[in-house]
């Protein structure tokens, strides 16, 4: 547990993102999803080792919240209408590389969703573990749905490309 006084070196600030066209001219916006898996896997595999599979998960579920907020706020922004959130969240996870949304069940107030991510980042092409590994995502889906409505969300992976499916399927409780 880190110590209320401590001065955070590392705090997420969206400034941590960077200017891009700035910093990175010649090579842009892409890089390669075997660099991000190997950044993501590394550390996963670090956390693990020094705390432990569930702790691994919790710091990993965490963070894609943090990411799934910032997500919204930067490629969403504020939506009054529940189809247009919805459009806007399939059309920018698409257009940066995430994944493909699809909403298979919906609650007419968003309170209980199944939603399924195909070619998603994180798993989509990795060998079959007998386990769901997309723990980020659920973290980056409650951030998300949390930002949209304002009320907490329970996300758990039910499906994974890891454990034979060819979709990553999650259902989203209001909490």
């Amino acid at each position: 547990m880190a110590d209320s006084n401590m001065v955070r070196k590392y705090e997420f600030h969206p400034a941590l993102i960077g200017d891009i066209e700035l910093g990175r001219p010649n090579l842009g916006f892409n890089v390669r999803v075997e660099m991000y898996r190997l950044m993501q896997y590394t550390f996963r595999d670090v956390i693990e080792e020094k705390y432990g599979t569930e702790e691994a998960d919790t710091i990993f579920f965490a963070a894609g919240k943090i990411a799934g907020t910032e997500f919204y706020r930067k490629y969403i922004g504020e939506q009054k209408d529940a189809g247009d959130f919805v459009k806007t969240l399939q059309s920018q996870l698409r257009e940066n590389g995430v994944g493909i949304l699809r909403v298979e069940k919906t609650s007419d107030d968003l309170e209980k969703l199944v939603l399924s991510v195909e070619e998603d980042l994180d798993c989509s092409g990795l060998p079959e573990l007998d386990f769901e590994v997309c723990k980020y995502d659920e973290g980056f889906l409650a951030g998300v749905m949390e930002s949209y409505t304002g009320a907490p969300y329970s996300v758990r992976e039910i499906d994974c490309w890891c454990t034979g499916d060819r979709t990553c399927r999650f259902t989203v409780d209001r909490e």
